[in-house]
């Protein structure tokens, strides 16, 4: 066979050999316009191209089919006008925070300095439409003056009603009206795995928001140190991310419903790192109820010392199980001695709700005050009782005790009717505690040559806020006490006291 024989041969054969396989392809597929079309849309579906088909508006554009709670535009337009912007003021005030970031609490606002004045940045979330809103302690602590920024930009200059160290909440007062509220959710109802949003001012960023999991519940880190050990830690931790200046700022379902107060981070940097955490709304509720009446919170106590039950403690205790919280420790003449508890004791249940830890068991009696009965389950020996228990104060008893200035509270201890001081009389004598003597009967006060409107301002140098505080330091007193404060005049006085 010649050259040219061979060549149209071989071109003869690929083309036979084309149509062949053209032929096949269209026997097996159909062609696109032909009957068969229906196999191309199965395969396109499998693929989910379907899901997004291009259409002639914008609007019908934007019509895709999200996956489950992950629609969060609702939510964010319920809440995101009812999270505000705080400015604070601390003039003549040092401000700093630690250089390592080590201080999760201080790193959670952002400082600034200019012209020997120091301000810092907050957020906080309006809870009544009068102007009630809710932000944490640390953010106003030592403020001179708190610039509340609503997202319409209005500006309103903010009194502080009450604070609690201890559960690091404070309430703030704004003179304004029909403002929009966040509605408040129950924390008690949240999982670990759901969708929630974080609403607040990082970096001076207003009204950012981000997204994220509950990670854990009734999480403790050991942050809130207060003077009476009294602290509150039973957090929601998540992983949304959050900054400086987001402290006291919503945390949200995708209801749109408050269901906790952003607080700190868990950084060694001073920047988001992976989890932060948030007040609960079952406190942040009582908190903001008990500012609100009484200027103070009603913290209502069980008298316990209690442990988390590990399987080291359940080995050396010979415990039966892993559940509940184990009763180290019993206050004298507190509610849980009068209930007949006994060290070796672990409770189970508050009325109905589960306690499996000491974080847990600190969140729910937070949430009633003093005078309040609950039925407390415990085990004992191997037997479950139930029992009656009517909780006292941390001065054991049953009574509300108000911090308002207009609350006069005698001390018949000192012969002296005593009230807290307002903002105005700190202002004038540049302090930032006290309570002061409105009228004097005969007493010790009186011997000493106290006079009225004399402030007291410390007791043998503890910090005097309340009266309550005052009447704390006082019991049980013996021989003598040292009473610091600031007379009428505005002169710093001290006088001895024998009892």
């Amino acid at each position: 066979m010649n050259r040219k024989v061979l060549f149209f041969t071989v071109i003869l054969a690929s083309l036979v050999g084309g149509v062949i396989s053209l032929g096949g392809f269209v026997w097996l597929f159909g062609l696109p316009n032909s009957s068969n079309s229906d196999s191309v849309q199965i395969r396109q579906n499998h693929l989910r191209f379907s899901d997004y088909e291009p259409h002639t508006t914008p609007e019908l554009n934007r019509k895709l089919d999200l996956p489950q709670n992950m629609n969060f535009v609702p939510a964010v337009e319920k809440i995101i006008a009812s999270v505000v912007q705080l400015k604070i003021h601390y003039e003549g005030y040092d401000y700093t925070s630690s250089e390592d970031g080590s201080d999760i609490l201080d790193w959670f606002r952002d400082n600034y300095d200019k012209d020997d004045e120091t301000f810092s940045s907050g957020s906080g979330v309006i809870i009544r439409e009068d102007g009630y809103i809710i932000t944490n302690f640390h953010v106003v602590e030592e403020a001179e003056k708190i610039d509340v920024i609503l997202q319409d930009k209005r500006k309103f200059q903010a009194e502080i009603i009450g604070t609690d160290p201890n559960t690091d909440l404070a309430l703030l007062k704004i003179k304004a009206i029909q403002l929009p509220q966040a509605k408040l959710g129950n924390s008690d109802e949240i999982k670990v795995g759901e969708w929630v949003l974080a609403v607040g001012n990082p970096f001076d960023l207003t009204s950012t928001v981000t997204a994220g999991i509950i990670s854990a519940k009734s999480r403790s880190i050991n942050i809130l140190q207060t003077k009476d050990n009294l602290a509150v830690e039973s957090f929601i931790q998540t992983d949304a991310a959050v900054n400086p200046g987001n402290s006291g700022g919503a945390l949200v379902n995708l209801n749109g419903e408050l269901i906790g107060i952003n607080t700190a981070i868990a950084t060694g940097t001073g920047s988001f790192s992976g989890y932060s955490f948030a007040v609960p709304s079952r406190i942040v509720k009582k908190t903001a109820q008990d500012l609100i009446e009484f200027g103070q919170v009603q913290r209502a106590l069980l008298g316990v010392s209690v442990l988390d039950i590990s399987a080291d403690l359940m080995e050396s205790k010979d415990l039966n199980s892993l559940e509940g919280v184990y009763v180290a420790g019993i206050t004298r003449y507190s509610a849980a001695e009068e209930a007949g508890l006994q060290v070796g004791d672990i409770i189970t249940k508050i009325n109905d709700n589960p306690i499996h830890t000491v974080s847990r068991l600190q969140e729910i009696t937070t949430g009633y005050k003093p005078g309040n009965v609950i039925f407390l389950t415990y085990e004992r020996e191997g037997n479950t009782k139930t029992v009656k228990v009517i909780l006292k104060n941390k001065y054991h008893t049953t009574e509300l005790v108000s911090a308002f200035e207009n609350k006069v509270i005698r001390i018949t201890e000192l012969g002296a009717d005593f009230a807290v001081i307002n903002r105005k009389e700190r202002k004038k004598y540049g302090i930032k505690h006290g309570v002061k003597v409105v009228r004097l009967q005969n007493g010790k006060l009186k011997k000493a040559e106290v006079q009225t409107g004399f402030i007291v301002t410390h007791v043998d140098k503890t910090k005097i806020t309340t009266v309550a505080d005052l009447q704390e330091i006082l019991r049980g007193k013996s021989g003598g006490v040292l009473i610091e404060g600031i007379t009428p005049t505005g002169d710093k006085a001290f006088y001895g006291i024998g009892f």
